[in-house]
């Protein structure tokens, strides 16, 4: 199956499109926020187009999500460029893996964005005393 066949728009276009209800401004506002054409979220939303590469990257980073996982919602295979990391995950203890195991169920990158953002909280707060 090529990469065109991996789209899925009934998929990617409601995943988009609660990124961009949350973030709250005009989907003009967001296209020349990532640095795209005036129009390119409403090509995506309204009339199902697939965003390039380069233009998933940059949403990716407007909405804060990890740019393979937005690859892969829209159907490009993820690059190995963002999965390099200064932490080996093969030291990470079972217990740390099996967190972040369950925090990629998490389907809905909002909720997954509060529960991280509750679980760091609560690290910082028991260890570090950051946020008492």
């Amino acid at each position: 199956m090529g990469e065109r066949e991996k789209y899925k728009r009934d998929e990617f276009v409601p995943y988009l499109q609660a990124l961009v209800d949350a973030d709250g401004r005009s989907m003009r506002k967001i296209s020349l926020a990532a640095g795209q054409d005036h129009s390119a979220v409403r090509r995506v939303l309204k009339l199902g187009t697939r965003p390039t590469r380069d233009a998933c990257i940059a949403f990716a980073h407007l909405f804060g999500v990890h740019p393979n996982e937005f690859l892969q919602k829209a159907g490009y295979e993820p690059l190995a460029y963002f999965d390099l990391s200064l932490a080996d995950p093969n030291e990470f203890s079972p217990d740390v893996k099996e967190v972040a195991r369950e925090l990629m169920k998490i389907e809905d990158i909002n909720v997954r964005r509060r529960v991280s953002g509750s679980v760091l909280r609560l690290v910082r707060e028991m260890f570090t005393g950051e946020g008492e």
